[in-house]
């Protein structure tokens, strides 16, 4: 009597439970049983979990640098990813810029100040794009750079942003340059190709650059907030 007596007991907990299948489960009020095979559960848990080489699941690294500046999960994309689609979206719509006509880089602007602020994500999409376009056969001058090498105790260098060391005149046929406008998921970057005589836009581009790839760029000095140095006004 006793196999009888829990087999009507199991049935009548069954039937007084409401029972419907939703997402690989089956819910019985509080009570949740989980249907799916070993294989989906190890497919489910890879998605939260690091799977090393024999395909054991641990905890996903957690890096971080000798100051604590950054610390998290390793990233698998950069800013030069984004960038590069941007690229590829530019050329794709791009007028008149040949191997004849060079460009110019410039940094890329917040848009909500004056247009002469930006800041180390700027600097970076910038540097990006010359990447790109040279990518691209487009030939990109560096405006940046001077007639000579200084050699100092930091470092022997031939880039400056002293417009008193660099040239007046550029053969620039045209410039890319863009915006950046704070989104509440990361950075809205637009993107443009500018003919430098007629002011016409002939390329364009633009893509939402997340939060933590634009936050993973770290600036070397510690008084610097988003790569910006800090002035303080008399």
């Amino acid at each position: 009597m006793r196999p009888f007596v829990l087999a009507l007991a199991a049935a009548s907990l069954l039937a007084g439970c409401a029972v419907k299948e939703e997402q690989g489960y089956i819910v019985k009020k509080s009570l949740v049983i989980d249907v799916r095979s070993d294989a989906e559960m190890l497919e489910a848990s890879k998605e939260t979990a690091h799977v090393d080489d024999f395909g054991a699941l641990t905890r996903e690294p957690i890096y971080h640098n000798s100051k604590a500046m950054y610390s998290g999960q390793a990233l698998n994309k950069h800013i030069g990813d984004y960038v590069q689609n941007m690229a590829q979206d530019l050329v794709s719509n791009m007028e008149y810029v040949s191997e004849e006509t060079p460009i110019g880089v410039t940094h890329f602007a917040l848009t909500d100040s004056d247009l002469n602020t930006t800041n180390l994500l700027g600097y970076q999409i910038a540097e990006s794009f010359i990447h790109e376009l040279h990518k691209f056969r487009i030939p990109v001058l560096d405006y940046k750079a001077t007639n000579y090498i200084r050699v100092t105790e930091t470092g022997d260098f031939i880039l400056s942003r002293d417009f008193l060391e660099l040239k007046h005149k550029v053969p620039m046929d045209y410039v890319l340059t863009g915006t950046m406008t704070k989104h509440q998921g990361g950075y809205l970057v637009n993107a443009r190709v500018l003919g430098l005589e007629t002011k016409a836009v002939v390329a364009s581009a633009q893509m939402l650059v997340p939060f933590y790839i634009a936050d993973a760029l770290l600036p070397t000095n510690e008084n610097r907030i988003d790569g910006v140095k800090l002035m303080q006004g008399e």
